[in-house]
């Protein structure tokens, strides 16, 4: 008797640990610049993730943007003006941009190159690989430098499968998607300088916490109340300000 209470526990105990999301906080920094004539101060944000079973959620500012691959479905969610957008997976963003960019989409694919340099460091609690990163789109160049681990709670394959289509919205096309899948593990930190016409902007990022525990409920789903588009406007493009 007592084996089988003991193997009923172990079985519950082990059925909560797999069903149970996690929650990732990454903090991210954005220093000063000036382009145009417009200086910009500096910012510092808290972006969240969700990741569950075939599910993510990603959450900024302004902005939600959930995956849920059982239903095949995407929401990209404003939540300044309370609307949402909802597409097919895989994501293709030609389907919805708002007509007066559809024109720009041919210039706007950024190509990617990803090169491992070698070192290894220990970021926050984890052990992490060096890569380099370089990415152009248009006029813009830029350089990130990556530590990425494979030491996380969840599997970061399906992570980077499910991530892929948050990707696209970078305007990333499936060749760009599988030179950044190079990077093997999860990205703990990440160090990215932009340049653009003569202004030079650097974006870091840091991993915080990576829990396993319950998500609320909700937050794979749109928030009642909120009104469907048929596609993003150009605020949303922009992301949060």
């Amino acid at each position: 008797m007592k084996k089988i209470l003991f193997t009923v526990f172990l079985l519950l105990a082990v059925s909560i640990f797999l069903s149970a999301d996690v929650y990732i906080k990454t903090n991210v920094h954005t220093d000063a610049f000036e382009m145009m004539g417009q200086k910009q101060p500096a910012k510092d944000e808290v972006n969240e993730q969700w990741v569950g079973n075939g599910q993510m959620a990603i959450i900024s500012k302004d902005k939600v943007m959930i995956t849920d691959m059982a239903k095949n479905f995407m929401y990209i969610i404003n939540t300044k003006d309370k609307s949402y957008v909802q597409t097919t997976l895989p994501l293709d963003m030609s389907k919805l941009v708002p007509k007066e960019a559809a024109g720009m989409m041919s210039m706007m694919k950024m190509t990617v190159k990803v090169t491992p340099n070698g070192q290894t460091q220990k970021v926050g609690k984890w052990n992490c690989s060096g890569y380099d990163v370089d990415m152009s789109m248009m006029m813009m160049q830029m350089k990130m430098k990556v530590w990425a681990t494979t030491e996380v709670p969840f599997d970061w394959k399906a992570f980077s499968k499910m991530y892929s289509n948050f990707a696209k919205m970078q305007f990333m096309d499936d060749s760009s998607l599988a030179e950044f899948m190079k990077i093997n593990g999860f990205q703990i930190s990440s160090e990215m300088t932009m340049s653009m016409m003569n202004t030079n902007m650097k974006v870091i990022t840091q991993v915080v916490d990576i829990i396993k525990k319950d998500a609320p409920t909700g937050v794979y789903t749109v928030p009642a109340g909120f009104t469907k588009k048929d596609s993003l406007s150009l605020q949303d493009l922009r992301g949060n300000q």
